[in-house]
């Protein structure tokens, strides 16, 4: 090998390293989940208001959210049925709630990993002036395919200053090698009432 030749792969060595970190380089990007933005499934049930509604995401993915009795589940698949059943469709906190519209997604290159939510528990030892319990914030991370689709950690947004770096955090360090009905949920930072509310059983 001369010398030009040994310089030339050197040179292409380097630059293949740069792109495989370039498409591993993990950002965030954000979809909306508003009503407005979705389908809507069927019309709101009479009896008890419940809805479900199926919103675009990233990369072939869609979010499903149904709510029933003042209650929402997140989950994410390819296609309404698949959300359906996934692990995280059954997930269920046990205090009224309700998930803010954004979804950040984690991605590594353009491929999403996790995403991240703020979800709003109602706290019943805390009324507001009219009675009602006012809600604590919570963001929920959540592993997406390949695998199975379920919570990964809980930050709670008001015991945490820096709650979304902590939540990304999370997602980048735990969601990929995490393993749905085998791990438990970490709860990451310091607990706070929001995070309590969520673990109730």
């Amino acid at each position: 090998m001369n010398r030009m030749t040994g310089i030339g792969l050197a040179v292409l060595t380097i630059c293949i390293g740069l792109n495989s970190a370039d498409a591993q380089s993990v950002s965030s990007t954000y979809t909306s989940a508003a009503p407005k933005d979705c389908r809507q499934i069927g019309k709101p049930s009479d009896l008890d208001g419940s809805t479900t509604r199926v919103c675009p995401g990233k990369d072939g993915l869609v979010v499903l959210i149904a709510e029933d009795d003042l209650r929402e589940i997140v989950s994410v698949g390819r296609n309404r049925k698949q959300a359906a059943e996934e692990p995280a469709a059954n997930v269920w906190f046990a205090p009224f709630n309700s998930s803010e519209s954004t979804v950040e997604w984690r991605t590594a290159g353009a491929k999403p990993f996790a995403i991240i939510q703020r979800w709003h528990i109602a706290d019943n030892t805390d009324p507001d002036r009219q009675g009602r319990p006012n809600t604590k914030a919570l963001l929920v991370v959540t592993r997406l395919p390949p695998g199975p689709v379920c919570h990964v950690a809980y930050v709670d947004a008001i015991a945490n200053p820096a709650a979304n770096e902590l939540a990304r955090k999370a997602a980048d360090d735990f969601a990929r090698s995490f393993a749905c009905g085998k791990d438990e949920v970490k709860i990451i930072g310091t607990r706070g009432r929001a995070v309590e509310l969520a673990t109730m059983r």
